[in-house]
């Protein structure tokens, strides 16, 4: 079927455009067929763009326009001219913007064929992904992803729209620049001007948005992409991106106050939903200890309970001997599910054994409202009694009781609660829940290498009441640090900033490096502090999370353009390849493979 130039030819309407209110007029569209039906020798075609759908019907009338109608197949590419005309009431269609009228085809010019693709966008099955990225141009045009993208330019564009309001000052920083201890393995790109040198792609604008703040450019923010070489995950990308975000002469509170605004401004203006502000603020040692997670999914409860008092004489062994080993017993409420059988509770038990737990003990009622546990005759109704009322469980629920040492049991129970969220579908999908957690610690200890690290970086600031335990036990000093949780995830991470070199001196020896190391890593940022550094605040929220929620996606793929797979690897453009041997001459490198095992 031969091709026909666009020549002059432009559309006049996009394909979500037309209404009744067109009826009558000559009109121009051009898409995508996205579906072609033959009947009663009326030929339809549903033409598509990024817009929507029309309807448009060929007539044998048309003789040349039905001779070409007859030849297309799903994903040619059209040029239509027709005319507007409304459809009769039976025929509309409530499910399309433009489901009023449809175009009567005078001309039909083809502009390009398309092959027979595995992604089929009209009648989409669950493809296996890697074809999809595959083929990821077509995929795009899948109504879903397209509304996906969509909604990612919206979100930025209200970002943009708020933050320049807020009079800050969007700046671009570098993508080529020296490698810093960020929690990640950097991308490196070797350099061609300065044999045996290498760039680092950045894991984030972090030093350069301080460096902004010494600059005077006291409210900065930036769509910022950062790369990070982590180990794979199934939802983690080498590539992401961040809003990011850095304040002078401010503090938490100021930080916190802008991103509620912010978020507040983008969720009315996108989703027209309106949020709360301000949001709860959870110290880090209160979410560990009522949620085993430092981003607790706040859509729904089964909060941890210290049970112990009721439990404390039991002659039990378990308790017992966890209890005389100074470990902790806690229990946590299971909504509906006091009348799950035998088999239920076995599969609970081992979901929690996978969890590092040591096992569960199940507490609910039967129907006639008597008490069901199998450690009823060793703690005794009176007290399982007072337990169900302390726990605040409801006649249909069903307590579960774990003992063990007491970070892996928050830890365990942790991981336990977000997975029977899932099973039992306990959160409102249609629910934002957002809040931070506050006042983390400033370092964590590496029990593999017995280091010392950052908890989040190493410039973040020391919480105020604690800078005296960087010389005597850094291990318990707070940060000065705040992450934003939304639904579960980690949304955004900031912290209080230090400005004063003798400060970021200490807290970089706190964390291994010699004053020589610390100026041959930082000695630029270190010389600027010297030079009018004021007090600065900052954050980075991750917009490829904050979008997928808002899209109801689980995976970030679904809201990126062009996203890598689990392998970190493009299946569309082979990403990455072998170099050739005058690419690795011309950088003067040589490629040695690991052995094979």
């Amino acid at each position: 079927m031969k091709t026909e130039p666009i020549g002059s030819l432009r559309r006049t309407h996009t394909c979500d455009d037309l209404r009744s209110e067109h009826d009558g007029q000559t009109v121009v569209l051009m898409g995508w067929v996205h579906r072609r039906r033959d009947l009663g020798g009326l030929i339809f075609i549903d033409l598509r763009d990024r817009y929507g759908m029309t309807q448009v019907v060929v007539n044998p009338a048309q003789a040349e326009a039905f001779e070409k109608a007859e030849r297309i197949r799903s994903e040619f590419v059209l040029a239509v001219t027709g005319t507007v005309r409304v459809r009769p009431g039976e025929t509309r269609n409530s499910n399309i913007n433009t489901g009023d009228v449809e175009v009567a085809v005078t001309e039909i010019r083809l502009l390009n064929p398309a092959k027979v693709s595995p992604v089929q966008v009209s009648d989409y099955q669950n493809v296996e992904e890697g074809l999809r990225l595959q083929h990821r141009y077509v995929d795009l045009r899948r109504p879903s992803m397209t509304q996906n993208i969509i909604l990612r330019h919206k979100i930025t564009k209200a970002v943009r729209d708020y933050m320049d309001g807020q009079n800050f000052l969007e700046v671009e920083t570098p993508t080529l620049v020296s490698s810093t201890p960020e929690g990640a393995r950097d991308y490196l790109v070797p350099s061609r001007v300065h044999p045996g040198s290498v760039y680092a792609l950045p894991q984030s604008p972090q030093i350069f948005k301080q460096l902004l703040m010494v600059s005077g450019m006291d409210r900065y923010f930036q769509i910022a992409r950062c790369y990070r070489d982590e180990d794979l995950r199934a939802d983690r990308q080498p590539e992401f991106t961040q809003i990011d975000m850095e304040m002078s002469f401010c503090g938490q509170d100021d930080v916190l106050g802008v991103v509620e605004g912010m978020l507040a401004h983008v969720f009315r203006t996108v989703m027209d939903v309106e949020i709360e502000t301000p949001f709860l603020r959870m110290p880090y040692h209160e979410a560990a200890e009522l949620y085993g997670s430092d981003k607790p999914d706040l859509r729904y409860d089964m909060r941890f309970h210290n049970v112990e008092e009721f439990l404390s004489d039991t002659e039990f062994k378990v308790f017992k001997s966890a209890l005389e080993n100074g470990q902790s017993i806690r229990a946590m409420v299971l909504p509906g599910q006091a009348l799950a059988s035998r088999k239920i509770q076995t599969e609970l038990d081992e979901t929690a054994k996978g969890h590092g737990l040591g096992g569960l003990f199940f507490v609910g009622r039967n129907e006639d409202g008597s008490l069901k546990s199998s450690i009823l005759k060793h703690v005794g109704e009176e007290k399982l009694l007072a337990l169900l009322t302390a726990v605040k469980a409801q006649d249909n629920d069903l307590v579960l009781i774990s003992a063990g040492e007491k970070k892996l049991l928050q830890a365990g129970l942790g991981k336990l609660r977000v997975d029977l969220a899932k099973k039992y579908d306990l959160a409102d999908k249609n629910k934002f829940s957002l809040h931070w957690v506050v006042d983390f610690p400033l370092f964590a200890y590496n029990e593999e290498t017995g280091a010392i690290e950052p908890e989040h970086h190493p410039f973040t600031s020391p919480h105020p009441d604690d800078v005296e335990y960087l010389d005597s036990d850094p291990l318990k000093a707070r940060a000065a640090a705040y992450d934003l949780v939304l639904n579960g995830n980690e949304a955004a991470s900031g912290s209080v900033r230090i400005f004063q070199r003798e400060l970021q001196e200490k807290v970089l020896g706190c964390i291994g490096l010699t004053l020589e190391d610390a100026r041959a890593k930082f000695g630029f940022l270190l010389d600027a502090f010297e030079y009018g550094a004021p007090p600065h605040a900052g954050i980075a929220l991750g917009l490829d999370r904050l979008v997928a929620i808002c899209a109801g996606q689980d995976s970030i793929r679904e809201v990126i353009a062009f996203p890598k797979n689990a392998s970190a690897y493009c299946p569309m453009t082979h990403a990455p390849v072998v170099p050739s041997q005058e690419q690795l001459d011309i950088l003067h490198l040589k490629v040695e493979h690991p052995a094979s095992e």
